[in-house]
């Protein structure tokens, strides 16, 4: 069961629209659709809020770190250890190159890919079995620094497809909320894609039904048969008048 729900970004208005904010967007969505108030926790430095439907002592909460990304860790160490919240009841949602925008993945474990967010959270806790949600924000050109690339703006239609893999996580959050973690991974894999890229695959779909077609009209025309001699017509016209 996971009883935290890290979203990794960096906080202030600078950053706030960044690829590197896709946790903090998923975060600030779900809590939106629940109803959830984020509010600052000097304690945990911190944006927290309490999931509803959950007991005081089996709380599950929502994070996010307002101690900017390389030092995300702290926060994240303080409220699980307040709480009691083993690492694998910890669920971090953070921006994820291998990916591009419109994929998104969840997995216990593993390497952390050079993330600094990450590399704080496990060297705090002490664990890399937490669980994590990475959202594509795709490859930075081969002349650019991921570093730099993921503190820039996606453009409108990257950002269209982030938003949309953003929805299908949180279609699967309760179920990792409630500890179904296989079933939210399957649904959340399940090979489907953005609308926009559905859409550009359907005119191409067309182009290629379309000249098959118009070249079998065509020969059809001009291959049809010359009509007979009337010779036949001739022998019937004279047997008509015999009758």
């Amino acid at each position: 069961m996971i009883r935290l729900v890290v979203g990794l970004g960096n906080p202030g208005k600078e950053y706030e629209r960044t690829r590197h904010n896709a946790g903090f967007w998923l975060v600030e969505r779900f809590a939106s659709s629940k109803g959830i108030a984020l509010r600052k926790d000097g304690k945990f430095k911190a944006l927290v809020g309490q999931i509803p439907g959950t007991s005081p002592a089996g709380a599950a909460w929502l994070l996010l770190p307002q101690s900017f990304m390389n030092a995300s860790g702290q926060p994240v160490q303080m409220l699980a250890g307040f709480f009691r919240i083993k690492p694998e009841e910890i669920l971090v949602v953070h921006d994820e190159l291998d990916f591009p925008p419109g994929v998104a993945k969840m997995k216990q474990g593993g390497g952390i890919a050079g993330h600094n967010g990450l590399k704080d959270i496990s060297q705090r806790i002490g664990s890399h079995d937490y669980w994590r949600l990475r959202i594509g924000v795709g490859k930075p050109p081969a002349e650019a620094e991921g570093a730099d690339y993921v503190l820039q703006r996606p453009p409108a239609e990257e950002r269209a497809a982030i938003d949309w893999v953003i929805d299908k996580a949180l279609e699967v959050l309760p179920l990792c909320l409630s500890g179904d973690m296989q079933t939210a991974m399957q649904k959340l894999h399940t090979e489907d894609k953005p609308p926009a890229a559905k859409m550009e695959e359907k005119p191409a779909a067309a182009k290629k039904e379309a000249k098959p077609a118009a070249a079998r009209t065509e020969p059809e025309k001009k291959e049809a048969p010359p009509k007979e001699p009337e010779k036949k017509g001739l022998f019937s016209g004279l047997l008509g008048r015999k009758k």
